[in-house]
């Protein structure tokens, strides 16, 4: 009896789903079921989901998508450069650690900055998140090692440190306003974060700047290791990294980013079972937003901007957003049943802020197949009303950003399902 309410229940979502991408669109659209084999067999039971399902999405995501990524190495080590109490007038412990991923500090590394709360009591739940514009620009901390000028762009009405003039000490905090350090600090949570810049220059022509370039054999292949790829296994490799801090609780770290960042974010989420919670703040496009409903930026939108992003499979989708054979609910599915936040904007129209919140909640019949709460609506909701559960999601007033809304509801989010506070 509970199979066949489980199987009515996804029928009931697949139909309102296709009735709202028809509205939205003036055609029917179908939406591929997470919960149906490609052989045509319904999952039913958690153990379906896990060991045959699960293993078979994931495969296709690889493949069609995002790519290959090469395994942890076993040589991987940290080196911890920087260990100071009393950072930011007294609230934090900052640490600064090199992470090497093969061991050889001539071959790919980057450097973790992070800020744990001085006054925990035992090891404390954690936010890594990847920044844009470099480590120095989350904090006017004088002491955070700052990557050379020449690193930083240029990203032309984006980034305040780009161009040959920039000089590079007013860099320094730039970016703050996005990383509410103290308000994370004071809630007991530790602080890790890396730069996209020593992943990836994030260029066409940027390979050989890129840890990619140490993996030759993962490209000229159609399923090669891509941008997004690279930067979503640069999370697992900062993940290495704090299983071995005795005062991160290894157990509670959640991931998060923006734009861009997001959509790594949410791959990273899928791939590394190890993150509790994954936050894709205005991810959009190879994100969060649902292709199939063929609104704002579309597949050939990204491999014609960003062909580094995804792999070369990917370019087989060009124009064929609505009859792809996946989409991003399946996606956001293959987080179940660790906790997922899914956050919009507004105005920011290019992401689709209807198809993120459609991804969120056509992914819900697998996590509660797997005993999680979906998302709580079957409709988009008002502006700056979230909507909670395992899934949760709001859209916010005002544009592509991250702004101190965002984080109130990530933070009480992270509280409640992560920690395990009571709401206050």
């Amino acid at each position: 009896m509970t199979t066949r309410i489980l199987q009515l229940s996804f029928i009931a979502i697949c139909a309102a789903g296709t009735a709202f991408l028809a509205a939205q669109t003036g055609t029917s659209v179908p939406l591929p079921d997470p919960l149906v084999m490609e052989n045509g067999t319904r999952v039913t039971t958690a153990a379906q989901w896990r060991t045959a399902r699960r293993p078979e999405l994931l495969a296709l995501f690889t493949r069609e998508m995002y790519g290959v990524a090469p395994p942890r190495s076993p040589k991987e080590s940290f080196t911890v450069f920087d260990n100071t109490p009393g950072a930011l007038n007294g609230k934090a412990i900052r640490r600064q650690v090199t992470i090497l991923i093969n061991g050889d500090p001539n071959g790919p590394k980057f450097d973790l900055l992070m800020y744990l709360p001085r006054a925990a009591k035992g090891r404390s739940p954690t936010i890594l998140g990847m920044n844009f514009y470099g480590n120095h620009a989350v904090s006017s901390d004088p002491a955070i090692r700052m990557e050379p000028a020449a690193q930083l762009g240029p990203q032309p009405g984006q980034n305040p440190c780009s161009g040959a003039d920039s000089k590079p000490e007013p860099c320094r905090g730039t970016n703050a306003v996005q990383w509410p350090l103290d308000e994370m600090l004071e809630k007991g949570y530790a602080v890790a974060t890396f730069s996209r810049l020593d992943i990836d220059p994030d260029t066409k022509d940027g390979f050989a700047k890129s840890l990619k370039s140490f993996y030759p054999e993962l490209q000229n292949r159609p399923d090669n290791f891509s941008t997004i790829g690279e930067w979503a296994w640069a999370f697992s490799r900062a993940m290495d990294y704090l299983e071995t801090d005795r005062a991160v609780d290894a157990k509670k770290v959640a991931i998060f980013g923006w734009s861009r960042l997001g959509k790594a974010a949410l791959w990273a989420g899928v791939n590394d079972e190890r993150f509790a919670a994954t936050i894709s703040n205005d991810s959009g496009a190879g994100g969060a937003k649902l292709f199939h409903r063929g609104i704002a930026e579309n597949v050939m939108r990204l491999n014609t901007a960003f062909p580094q992003w995804f792999d070369q499979n990917f370019r087989k989708y060009n124009n064929q957003d609505k009859s792809m054979p996946f989409d991003q609910h399946e996606l956001i599915a293959l987080i179940a049943p660790r906790l997922v936040y899914v956050a919009s904007a507004d105005k920011d129209a290019n992401a689709d802020p209807e198809g993120e919140f459609e991804s969120a909640w056509l992914a819900g019949p697998v996590f509660k197949l797997l005993g999680k709460q979906p998302l709580q609506a079957d409709r988009f909701p008002p502006v700056d009303h979230p909507v909670e559960g395992d899934v949760s999601y709001h859209v916010r007033t005002g544009g592509h950003d991250v702004l101190p809304y965002d984080w109130e509801q990530y933070l009480k989010f992270l509280d409640q399902r992560m920690v395990g506070r009571k709401a206050r």
